[in-house]
Order: structure tokens, then C-alpha cells, then sequence
């Protein structure tokens, strides 16, 4: 089973430091990966894509 992350997790995986209202930024820029699903309660990620997108930025940057 594919294991899923939302906001707090993403913030989680960017160190932590970073606002809710920061991740929701991050997380709805065109080179983010696309949420798997949306819910009431609010988006959900593939985490494999999440590390992934924060592997690419490490060594962009």
C-alpha cells in the first residue's frame, strides 16, 4: 500500500519550520506533484512524489 501524506506531513518533510499557510503556497506551484486525491478535510499526496519533488529542489539548489 502506497503511503500517503497531507499538509502537516509535507511540513513535516521540509523541516517544520515553515507555516500551514507556507506548505499550502508550496504545494500549489505548477512543479509540485498533483494531490492523488482531494478531500474534505484537504489534499492528500503520494509520499514517493513528495520526496521526490524534495530531492530535485535539494540538488537544484
Amino acid at each position: 500500500m502506497e503511503e500517503l501524506v497531507g499538509v502537516a506531513e509535507i511540513r513535516d518533510m521540509l523541516g517544520g519550520n515553515l507555516s500551514r499557510q507556507r506548505v499550502h503556497v508550496i504545494t500549489s506551484h505548477r512543479d509540485f506533484p498533483a494531490p492523488i486525491q482531494k478531500l474534505r478535510m484537504g489534499n492528500v499526496w503520494l509520499k514517493r512524489d513528495v520526496e521526490e519533488w524534495i530531492r530535485n529542489r535539494q540538488a537544484a539548489g
